[in-house]
């Protein structure tokens, strides 16, 4: 049995945030071979069932860099957090640098999660963060801190060497970046190839082989474990240049292209065609 690791954003969804008909198609073809799917995203729970297609789907999910855990049923089964001391220290250095700041818990994301974020402007962003108080959420009961995001506007990109270079050595953390405008900062234990070799072990799972599917800098801990690594056409060269294989753009169907035309996992489409 194959495991096959697919990141959302920029890699499964496309600029419209959706799951294409066509890698949709790949997904069910993937299922019915009996291979072993797993989302593997920096969002949060409740933003990828929000997903038509997902919600489709009995398949494991893999939320906020390997913080938490579910299984194809939806159960959850492992959590990673940051303790609330850690917390408070990034807290403040991130505060000093003057970078905006969302927290991921328990009880949702604060002042937001990223996706209703994308396409936000520098003003929309800066009054969120300023006017937001963030004393409010250690207040809440049995919280538990997931992943915390620095975000910059994109005209403010150099910040985010800062807010790497102040983190660097300090704590017993995760860091990388989904988008080139962001740091996520997770648990040590929170990380996106640690959580498929977690899964394997909790499960009993042997994998002949681990695919694993993405185009940011979060996804570089599912290639390290990965046998393949497949980059997107729309990644960054930091990303490709890891990558085993590139293939076409999110916007191009670029999932479905590596699994039928590169891997050949499934039928061709020429294959589908002739049918």
């Amino acid at each position: 049995m194959k495991c096959i690791s697919i990141d959302l954003d920029g890699t499964l969804l496309n600029s419209q945030h959706e799951i294409s008909v066509e890698n949709e198609n790949v997904l069910k073809e993937l299922k019915v071979q009996g291979h072993c799917l797993i989302l593997n995203t920096g969002r949060a729970y409740a933003d990828v069932i929000k997903l038509k297609a997902v919600q489709n789907m009995e398949i494991p999910i893999f939320c906020i860099n390997g913080s938490v855990l579910y299984s194809e049923t939806r159960e959850l089964m492992y959590e990673a957090t940051l303790t609330t001391s850690t917390y408070k220290n990034i807290f403040a250095l991130l505060k000093g640098l003057g970078v905006g700041i969302l927290v991921y818990t328990n009880h949702g994301g604060f002042p937001s999660t990223l996706p209703p974020l994308h396409g936000k402007s520098k003003q929309e962003l800066d009054t969120l963060f300023q006017e937001f108080n963030y004393e409010t959420i250690l207040e809440k009961e049995n919280l538990k801190i997931y992943k915390m995001i620095a975000l910059v506007h994109p005209e403010q990109i150099e910040k985010i060497d800062e807010v790497k270079n102040a983190l660097a050595g300090k704590f017993d953390i995760s860091i990388a970046s989904s988008f080139p405008n962001n740091v996520e900062i997770t648990s040590s234990d929170a990380h996106k190839g640690k959580a498929l070799l977690r899964y394997q072990q909790m499960m009993n799972l042997s994998f002949d082989e681990i695919i694993a599917f993405g185009d940011g800098g979060n996804d570089l801990a599912q290639f390290e474990v990965a046998t393949t690594s497949v980059a997107m056409g729309n990644a960054p060269e930091l990303v490709k240049e890891k990558a085993d294989l590139i293939t076409k753009t999110n916007d191009e169907d670029g999932f479905s292209y590596a699994v039928r035309e590169l891997l050949q996992l499934v039928s061709t489409k020429n294959e589908v065609n002739s049918l």
